[in-house]
């Protein structure tokens, strides 16, 4: 039998952004198995074991960019005689969509909680948001469309709930982790980082991981930092265009020790052995992938209630969820990690996802796969 041949499309890598992680993941577990892979692509860097289409139109703008990707996506494999199309962009050329990116109108939904009565209106009237919500609704009607792979339950609740689609197109294949990499012994980077930056060993330190600050809930988290006693720290890694806009906030509160903003970093894995818990209170994230890291390497996590890692958080037992813009709760919360309450919480942590292997999600989508190629 031929080996199948799938092209995966995702418009952009960047080397920390959590959906670009996952099709990278999902590129490495499937090379060793009998699929012939085709990424079609603006921009890819580290390109091994599978072929490269690079549609890269020129665009002026957000809405240009998207627009021209998916026209000269859409042609790429009309040429390519695929299998399978699997997209990661709200593309309507495709038998497989993974809904990474959650649902654009429940996020526009959920950051208008978060937004003054002026800015509002202006993310109402702004022409990309029409454009994105117009894609989205094009690829859920579209007759081609055979699954949509959901990475929560949350995500798969909101798709039905917007759009209608049967549930039996909607499966759920959580991210994968590499709890070889990620792992408890990351501790042995605890006292070089701390000392780096000033941190005191006996100090609990929380760690933000995330790139679009406003999103991932940074004004929350540094309002409740705020309130919280002198010994307890935050490292912020990530990258985020107005980030010197939250570092003159932070400085404001006079938390500029306190509170350190890092930058996106190449490697995670030594802020996850320093900290004591991660804290991500998003407004809307389908599944963030560091939330996966972190417990993984022993950290329980504290996120929000449209995050889907809340999917497998327990209050009191391996994390924290609340919601994204209950400030007192969140500070209850992260006063409530102790070095004591951080160690246990965080084995329990690390025992939740040790079955979400790199491989299980592999098998979980070449049995997709091999049910779409049978039918």
């Amino acid at each position: 039998m031929t080996s199948p041949r799938v092209a995966l499309i995702r418009q952009r890598y960047a080397h920390d952004g959590g959906a670009e992680r996952f099709v990278s993941r999902a590129l490495d577990a499937l090379k060793s198995h009998a699929v012939q892979l085709t990424l079609v692509t603006r921009e890819w860097h580290g390109a091994e074991g599978f072929d490269v289409i690079r549609c890269d139109p020129f665009y002026i703008g957000r809405l240009w960019r998207d627009w021209s990707f998916a026209r000269a996506a859409c042609r790429a494999v009309k040429r390519g005689s695929f299998d399978l199309v699997q997209s990661h962009e709200r593309i309507a050329c495709c038998d497989i969509y993974r809904a990474g990116d959650g649902v654009h109108r429940e996020w526009l939904k959920q950051r208008a909680r978060a937004q003054g009565p002026l800015v509002r209106f202006a993310t109402a009237l702004n022409p990309y948001h029409y454009y994105v919500k117009a894609a989205e609704k094009k690829l859920f009607q579209s007759p081609r469309l055979k699954v949509v792979i959901c990475n929560s339950r949350m995500v798969r609740d909101e798709i039905r709930q917007y759009f209608n689609v049967p549930v039996s197109r909607l499966q759920v294949i959580y991210s994968g982790v590499d709890t070889h990499a990620y792992h408890p012994d990351l501790k042995q980077h605890r006292a070089q980082v701390r000392s780096r930056h000033g941190i005191p060993d006996d100090a609990i330190l929380f760690l933000f991981v995330g790139s679009g600050f406003e999103r991932k809930g940074m004004t929350a988290l540094l309002e409740a930092m705020a309130a919280l006693p002198a010994n307890t720290f935050l490292l912020v890694v990530g990258r985020d265009r107005h980030a010197g806009r939250f570092q003159a906030a932070s400085e404001k509160r006079g938390m500029a020790q306190r509170v350190i903003f890092l930058g996106a970093q190449q490697d995670v894995k030594p802020y996850y052995g320093a900290a004591d818990a991660l804290v991500l209170p998003t407004l809307y994230d389908p599944f963030p992938n560091v939330a996966l890291e972190a417990m993984a390497s022993g950290l329980p996590v504290i996120t929000s209630l449209k995050s889907g890692a809340a999917e497998l958080i327990e209050n009191g037992r391996n994390g924290f969820v609340c919601d994204a813009l209950d400030v007192p709760t969140l500070i209850t919360q992260l006063r409530a990690v102790t070095p004591t309450s951080a160690r246990t919480m965080g084995e329990r942590a690390r025992a939740t996802v040790e079955p979400m292997s790199l491989e299980r999600m592999s098998l979980a989508l070449l049995d997709l796969y091999n049910s779409l190629l049978r039918t």
